[in-house]
């Protein structure tokens, strides 16, 4: 059924909490997981997008944080699948969800499978929703979870 799983990751405990989930998935079905951890942009990047006035190499906190994010990703790898799991750790940078979305489609992954942090309300309007955007915008099943408190 799933051939390849796309996890996304932020880093935080609540976005691990579907790990759970995508390992049963995987060891049922012999899929192959993907761990995505998106790394913000620097601001100029975000406000002004690609010109040529932009350096060609990546500044040295976006290199900083690239190294950080391949390290987390490994740990996770290594801390929450059994080696018959076939696992790739990736990381990208973008706007995330629409990083995220690009991403499934271009492995041609089978299933996004991804925590939600729960927010409503005022919050959600303030910071957004990854989760929502990806539920709306995605031509792919979206696996949520949303952690216990």
């Amino acid at each position: 059924m799933y051939k390849k799983i796309l996890a996304p990751l932020d880093g935080s405990e609540t976005s691990e909490a579907v790990l759970a989930h995508v390992r049963a998935l995987a060891q049922y079905t012999g899929a192959e997981v993907v761990l995505l951890r998106v790394v913000t942009q620097p601001a100029y990047e975000s406000v002004f997008g690609d010109t040529v006035l932009l350096p060609t190499a990546p500044p040295p906190e976006e290199s900083g944080n690239r190294a950080h994010a391949e390290g987390y990703l490994q740990r996770v790898a290594f801390d929450h699948f059994p080696q018959e799991v076939q696992v790739t750790c990736e990381v990208s940078s973008g706007p995330i969800a629409e990083t995220i979305l690009d991403y499934a489609s271009a492995i041609e992954a089978d299933l996004i499978a991804m925590s939600t942090h729960g927010r409503s309300g005022l919050a959600r309007m303030v910071i957004g929703s990854v989760a929502d955007e990806i539920v709306r915008r995605s031509h792919l099943p979206v696996l949520l979870v949303r952690p216990e408190e």
